[in-house]
């Protein structure tokens, strides 16, 4: 079982490292000049990761902490299609779009919001454009089980789509309703069946725990039904309450919250209760059968991680399309408007929708590498970074060693000349493992509201 109170006093606010450096690093002082010169630099060899933000929602979920645009109106969707192409074709002008692309994803908002139609133009669109998928792509949607049907999935499979998403989150009734997102287990139950009728070779399942009346009895239960659906991977996330960030969350009422220690029994039983089920643990928050290619990546060490998540497609560019996407290089990050208008200002202005982004210096790029291995594969070869760097490991992280030494003496991690590596328990709390080794984080400290809560 787990020490709680040694838990506790490592609660902080901290990134999640989907990238490093974090998004709160980007900025306009990368400008869009330079970045069209990186874009038209990237080494054609280098095969494409593909992003579309697909932004819209008919209701707000209010634990999300996504970029959504909520609508029921058909006509903006439509707009926001013809906007999609129009990216495209200027996309093509700066791209070598013949190079393979390896891997795909729709996010949101809920991409199947869009009719089954609609789905099968974007995607007749995208194809027009990046018409060099390797066969073994990975090709990849979000779904809310509340909205997609069997039209919708047979336009997916027909594409080429092999995997999907679908938000659970609980499926106890008063917590769906205290978040505003009633969804029956039967609507669940469906939308996994038409899954597997149209071979989706692999199903992930996201619940969220630290939710508003959300108990270890209650998440037992979400857990059992969860299971009689059969995924082939499980995310279970940490709630993130930043209210000051996202507006819908202020209607949450915190004193709903389950308390930290109630949310550290959670995770407890649920890790205990996955892997009793034949899941392992595969980076932070998620679960995948031994079968599956997250798990096989982890145990060679070539797990790899961007702002999609988890992934076993590394050395690729990720080219993100849409509002508010995010793209990134082999040294920078860009990211598109996050406000529609501008949005649809840069397009009709014949420029890509390039807000901001950041350039990765020299110390940028060994510290990404550090946090980055530690984050997908929570162990760090020692002598293989120095090899691939020409530093010396000891001399240049001296600080961060200093700072890793209470969690050696937690039993967290073991640390000698050779590998860090997180104990089972360590992986728990690897955002913090990895903080020591992240130069903007004394910049972040004195405010509380920048990061959610590792715990």
């Amino acid at each position: 079982m787990l020490d709680f109170s040694k838990f506790l006093k490592y609660s902080k606010p901290g990134p999640r490292y989907t990238s490093y450096p974090t998004a709160l690093e980007f900025s306009d002082a990368y400008g869009y000049d330079e970045y069209i010169q990186k874009l038209e630099a990237q080494d054609s060899n280098r095969p494409i990761s593909l992003y579309f933000h697909l932004p819209f929602c008919r209701n707000a979920c209010y634990f999300c902490g996504c970029n959504v645009v909520f609508t029921s109106k058909e006509d903006k969707m439509i707009r926001y299609m013809d906007y999609l192409k129009r990216e495209l074709s200027i996309l093509s002008k700066h791209l070598d779009c013949s190079r393979e692309v390896l891997q795909m994803h729709f996010g949101g908002g809920t991409p199947t919001f869009f009719s089954a139609a609609q789905l099968k133009e974007i995607i007749t669109e995208i194809k027009s454009y990046f018409p060099n998928f390797r066969a073994d792509a990975e090709i990849s949607c979000e779904i809310d089980p509340r909205h997609i049907d069997e039209d919708q999935m047979r336009v997916m499979s027909e594409a080429g789509f092999n995997r999907v998403s679908f938000g659970i989150q609980d499926f106890n009734e008063k917590v769906q309703a205290a978040v505003h997102r009633i969804q029956p287990y039967n609507i669940t139950k469906d939308a996994m069946d038409l899954a597997r009728k149209y071979n989706m070779i692999s199903v992930n399942v996201d619940l969220i725990y630290g939710l508003p009346y959300q108990s270890l009895e209650t998440f037992k239960e979400t857990l059992d039904l969860a299971l009689t659906l059969d995924p082939d991977r499980f995310a279970v996330f940490n709630y993130a309450h930043v209210p000051w960030l996202k507006k819908t969350m202020r209607k949450i009422d915190e004193t709903t919250l389950p308390l930290p220690d109630e949310k550290l029994k959670i995770m407890q039983y649920t890790i205990d209760f996955l892997t009793s089920h034949g899941y392992r643990m595969i980076g932070m928050d998620h679960f995948a059968k031994p079968e599956d290619e997250l798990f096989k990546a982890i145990e060679k060490g070539e797990l790899h991680r961007n702002f999609q998540g988890y992934t076993t497609k590394g050395g690729a560019d990720l080219i993100g399309v849409g509002l508010t996407s995010i793209g990134e290089g082999v040294d920078s990050y860009n990211q598109n408007f996050k406000v529609m208008g501008e949005y649809e200002e840069a397009i009709d202005a014949g420029k890509l929708p390039f807000e901001r982004g950041v350039v990765l210096n020299e110390d940028d790029k060994i510290r990404q590498y550090v946090i980055m291995e530690l984050m997908s594969n929570f162990k760090l070869d020692i002598k293989r970074f120095e090899k691939l760097f020409d530093i010396d490991f000891k001399t240049y992280f001296a600080d961060a060693i200093e700072a890793l030494k209470p969690f050696r003496d937690d039993d967290l991690l073991s640390m000698d000349e050779n590998f860090i590596e997180c104990s089972q328990t360590g992986t728990l709390l690897i955002r913090n493992i990895a903080m020591p080794f992240d130069a903007y984080m004394k910049n972040h400290v004195a405010n509380s509201k920048t990061f959610s809560k590792t715990v």
